[in-house]
């Protein structure tokens, strides 16, 4: 009796008895969301697209921050080298499309997903050749991002609000909506879905494969940089951050992989759930909650709904 109740009923007590410490971790846990939000959204555009998970934009995530780094380091000022980063991510799209996608056409599933190991792979090798493997201090002060706390006094007591957050909240908040209207609303996003469903169908209707997925994937490169700078600005520029990208697998399990609003709910969950867990049940189930309460969720909704939230559920007649 006194295991369940510490495990069941403990952590409820405290959060009663200290508002302020239930407040701060929901905040922390909101900008994690965020965050692992923006990282699936990179996924959910490629999968729209191509209808492959795409293992490589984890490293994509690196690669960007890393390039943005190092240019900064050769003495290009911060907001060229942001620039020319995001050229580089657009020869990156157009080099996955004529060495990749192209001659893949029509091919398996699975074969779209095995190229992404070897661009993952590749990519790794290139960063490390290019910028070494040493982690990089992320030139946030150099880009005007915000540095220092807020402390918010409130009903519940102080939280501290590390400025670095709320503005990754606003931007992560203002590129989901952008993307989520472009994708929507225009007639590039119509061809998007088109392609997803079928790429001989969307060629017979005039479609160009190569415009599309040029497009789709400079925005999941657009999307890995701004990933990797607030990443970046909150700890430090390494290939490590490939591994929290991975994170977005949970959340995509959780949202849908075609669903950019899942892709925020599911962002969302994660993040204020692994939080939460670590902070609360940590102590008695020994900590580290962080690293696998996101997939034991994800395994969870395989099981009862391996849809996802948002995702349609697939119905085959025989």
């Amino acid at each position: 009796m006194h295991i369940l109740y510490l495990i069941f009923v403990d952590p409820f007590v405290q959060m009663v008895h200290a508002p302020d410490l239930l407040m701060q971790t929901l905040w922390d846990g909101l900008v994690g969301g965020v965050l692992y939000a923006l990282i699936a959204l990179g996924f959910v555009l490629i999968f729209k697209a191509s209808g492959v998970f795409n293992f490589a934009q984890g490293i994509m995530v690196v690669f960007a921050a890393l390039t943005l780094v190092g240019l900064h380091e050769h003495g290009v000022p911060a907001f060229v080298a942001l620039g020319l980063t995001i050229l580089v991510m657009l020869v990156l799209a157009f080099g996955v499309e004529r060495l990749m996608l192209r001659p893949l056409v029509n091919q398996s599933e699975i074969i779209l997903f095995m190229a992404t190991f070897g661009l993952t792979y590749f990519l790794i090798g290139f960063g490390q050749l290019v910028f070494g493997g040493n982690p990089k201090v992320m030139i946030a002060d150099d880009l005007y991002l915000p540095s220092g706390a807020i402390e918010w006094k409130g009903h519940f007591g102080f939280v501290s609000l590390q400025k670095i957050d709320i503005a990754a909240v606003v931007i992560a908040s203002i590129m989901v909506a952008v993307l989520a209207v472009f994708f929507q609303r225009t007639r590039i996003g119509r061809a998007l879905r088109a392609v997803a469903d079928s790429h001989q169908a969307a060629l017979s209707v005039g479609i160009s494969l190569e415009q599309i997925w040029v497009i789709v994937w400079f925005a999941a490169g657009v999307v890995a940089l701004t990933t990797g700078i607030m990443w970046g600005a909150r700890s430090e520029v390494s290939f490590s951050l490939q591994i929290i990208a991975l994170k977005a697998l949970p959340v995509l399990i959780l949202g849908g992989f075609t669903s950019i609003p899942g892709a925020i709910v599911g962002g969302l969950i994660i993040g204020i759930g692994e939080k939460l867990g670590e902070f609360y049940w940590g102590p008695l189930l020994g900590g580290g909650i962080e690293n696998w309460l996101a997939y034991v969720i994800a395994l969870g909704f395989l099981i009862f709904r391996p849809q996802g939230l948002f995702g349609e559920k697939i119905i085959e007649r025989i």
